[in-house]
């Protein structure tokens, strides 16, 4: 056989390895999606006895009020809403938490500074260190809770626990999110932020110095995002 007749099977070959690979990288991509919506699936609310604090992601006021919620019965000395947007008030705060405005006025504090999840995780090291709380509970949505998860681990130190306690929108139905496009959208979207959050921090040394978080942040100054911990602490 000459090289001229050989190349076509060679050319059949390195398609058929392609395309094994292609259905193999796609099974596997299939198979985690899964296993995450597994995770979201099972949002298990957790014993909160013993946590120092609460911290509370921005993204739905469902999530703000079941943190308040948990401060004012007992959980933890202090609140942490993270995020939030620069025209929010603590009034207007209390205008849709009526009941709990003991606990907003004396014990809530607001991070108007974070702009994405890892400024969320960069905020809550800074409040934790300066309240000298070890133990929080991490408020946010079923679906971004991985995520939020994967970058708070990755900012805190060994022997500072979070606890999870997720929160299920309503008309959220994540038991049937095949039969819905939009719940599948949101989902399929979460799970490829967490992919790429996971593959991130496999890499970068601290979510301070991160590039990433500059490129997604909505709004200049760079410090914003990722200003240093230790400008702040002199």
């Amino acid at each position: 056989m000459t090289e001229t007749e050989a190349r076509p099977g060679r050319g059949i070959r390195l398609l058929r390895v392609f395309v094994g690979l292609a259905v193999l990288g796609l099974a596997a991509l299939a198979g985690g999606f899964l296993a995450f919506v597994a995770v979201v699936e099972q949002a298990e609310r957790p014993s909160l006895d013993g946590i120092d604090g609460i911290v509370a992601m921005t993204g739905g006021s469902q999530r703000v009020g079941d943190a308040i919620d948990l401060l004012a019965e007992g959980h933890g000395k202090r609140l942490l809403i993270s995020g939030v947007n620069e025209r929010t008030t603590r009034d207007e705060i209390v205008r849709l938490n009526p009941s709990q405005e003991h606990w907003i006025t004396c014990c809530v504090d607001l991070d108007y500074r974070a702009r994405n999840t890892i400024g969320n995780a960069i905020e809550t090291r800074r409040w934790m260190r300066r309240h000298g709380f070890t133990a929080i509970a991490v408020v946010t949505s079923s679906y971004h809770m991985p995520r939020t998860l994967v970058e708070l681990r990755h900012a805190l130190r060994d022997g500072e626990t979070l606890i999870p306690y997720p929160v299920v929108s309503d008309g959220l139905d994540l038991g049937r999110w095949w039969a819905d496009p939009a719940v599948m959208r949101l989902l399929g979207a979460e799970y490829l932020k967490f992919l790429v959050a996971w593959g991130r921090t496999r890499f970068e040394a601290d979510p301070e110095q991160s590039r990433f978080a500059v490129l997604i942040g909505r709004r200049a100054p760079v410090k914003v995002v990722a200003e240093r911990l230790l400008r702040e602490m002199h």
